[in-house]
């Protein structure tokens, strides 16, 4: 079986077949950095990670091209309200942002545009776009520049939608929207208005301005993978308007642009997006004081990333508590084979992997059951303890999950000393103290008090197996199929 993915412009699953063989480029839309990423944000990054890893996994060569858009008007509005210049709270923004998806594991893209170092680009295709009679320079002098949605009869096909179905675009002042021939054309370049800074301003032929939006993420596109790519992306919330302009205006320059499209759910709080404007977002420095980042990940990952997933602390504990059963199994069995299994390269993954999970992963990236195999495998593994060899092939599936998925213990061994095994450390004494207390009682021939250490034990869903170099205890298989 290979890859399927559905796809959000034909509305069906189809199976993955890259423009050239063996490799596979994707474009992913990035975020506009006017304030602090919240986990809503992260969610996106965190999911088309998991993306690449799995085409790497799979034998593909990736060019992953994720972008920053550092330009906007939210960010001149923000920078304002701050009293900061504009590109001081982009750079901020986008350290801030750099580092949640650090913390997160979230590996770097083949590169990072910045909007702002792309300006003769866009240019360059809003001149292609005119040129082909589907853009227009607005006639009052103001140096605005309109994609006419009316020339391009295919405008709303990603989306399903009709023109005269479709509400007036909003990036235009409303006491200006006579400038536009159709209230639904939207910028491609908006002319140098009076109070903006003039550091937000580059030349061009219809006067000094900047970039409207949908323009930036056409022209990076194609400037780093071609007039033609496999896979566009992002969040659900830029189906529209941002990816169906993206897609009119490319076409209509003469570019097939993206081959399949993929777009991950949100993350919402009481039913709704989160987002600032609703007042709950959640920052990820203020989530990661409850649990670790390996935990706030998974916790992502587990979902399947078509599906909403409705935040709340107890559902982020109980993702972080089977994580940790997981942690504490790798832990056990490191401990018990004096070592971790050689971590094998991205492109020798599949191998070591169970043939259940590489058919989840393909079915359209099927985390939730994928997970489901990675406990599975986890439960068996706490049954091997007492036989090495069949417990090294164990815990070096596990390790391969858990690197598809972004959770291998050496990606978060240099944040500090792993969450895991701080927390398999603290247990392990206390069940060695009580297990002591046993075999003294046992010695004593008290054997009432021993039974109830041994019920106290197992009612904490801890099962101690005899081994070789003496006891060893494992989380209990009816205290994690109760919890996974």
């Amino acid at each position: 079986m290979s890859l399927r993915i559905y796809d959000t412009a034909t509305r069906e699953v189809r199976d993955f077949t890259p423009l050239e063989e063996g490799k596979a480029s994707i474009y992913a839309c990035g975020l506009t950095v006017q304030s602090e990423p919240h986990v809503g944000h992260i969610r996106s990054g965190v999911n088309f990670d998991v993306l690449q890893r799995w085409l790497r996994a799979s034998g593909y060569e990736v060019t992953f091209i994720r972008n920053i858009t550092d330009i906007d008007d939210k960010i001149l509005i923000k920078a304002a309200e701050q009293g900061r210049p504009w590109y001081n709270l982009a750079y901020d923004m986008a350290r801030e942002l750099g580092a949640a998806y650090a913390v997160l594991n979230v590996a770097p893209p083949t590169y990072e545009p910045l909007a702002t170092g792309h300006i003769p680009e866009m240019v360059e295709l809003i001149a292609q776009i005119i040129e082909r009679g589907h853009a227009y320079a607005a006639e009052d002098g103001s140096g605005d520049v309109y994609f006419d949605v009316r020339s391009w009869s295919a405008y709303g096909e990603l989306t399903g939608q009709r023109v005269d179905d479709m509400e007036a675009s909003g990036d235009v002042d409303p006491h200006h929207a006579s400038r536009k021939r159709d209230p639904r054309d939207f910028a491609l370049w908006k002319g140098h208005k009076a109070g903006e800074p003039a550091t937000a301003s580059w030349p061009s032929p219809w006067g000094r301005g900047r970039p409207g939006w949908h323009i930036e993420c056409s022209a990076m596109a194609g400037k780093y993978l071609g007039d033609t790519f496999d896979i566009h992306g992002g969040g659900l919330d830029l189906r529209f308007p941002h990816h169906e302009n993206e897609l009119a205006q490319s076409r209509a320059a003469g570019r097939g642009f993206a081959t399949y499209w993929m777009h991950n759910a949100w993350i919402t709080t009481a039913g709704e997006k989160m987002s600032k404007s609703l007042g709950n977002s959640l920052l990820v420095p203020n989530v990661l004081q409850r649990v670790s980042a390996a935990e706030l990940r998974f916790y992502m990952v587990a979902a399947h990333y078509r599906s909403n997933v409705e935040f709340s602390d107890q559902a982020l504990t109980e993702a972080a508590v089977g994580f940790r059963r997981i942690q504490a199994y790798v832990a056990r069995a490191e401990q018990v084979l004096g070592q971790r299994p050689a971590r094998l390269p991205a492109a020798g993954l599949l191998a070591g992997l169970p043939a259940e999970f590489v058919a989840s992963m393909d079915d359209d990236l099927g985390t939730p059951a994928a997970v489901a195999v990675l406990h599975n495998t986890v439960r068996e593994g706490n049954k091997l303890l007492a036989e090495p060899d069949a417990l090294a092939e164990n815990l070096a599936s596990v390790l391969a999950m858990l690197d598809v998925l972004g959770l291998h213990p050496d990606d978060f061994a240099e944040r500090g000393a792993a969450d895991g095994e701080r927390w398999t450390a603290a247990i392990d004494v206390l069940v060695t103290g009580l297990m002591e207390q046993r075999d003294q009682a046992r010695a004593e021939k008290d054997y009432a008090a021993a039974d109830a250490i041994r019920d106290r034990i197992k009612a904490a869903g801890i099962e101690i197996t005899d081994t070789p170099s003496g006891p060893q205890w494992s989380l209990g298989n009816d205290q994690g199929e109760g919890r996974n």
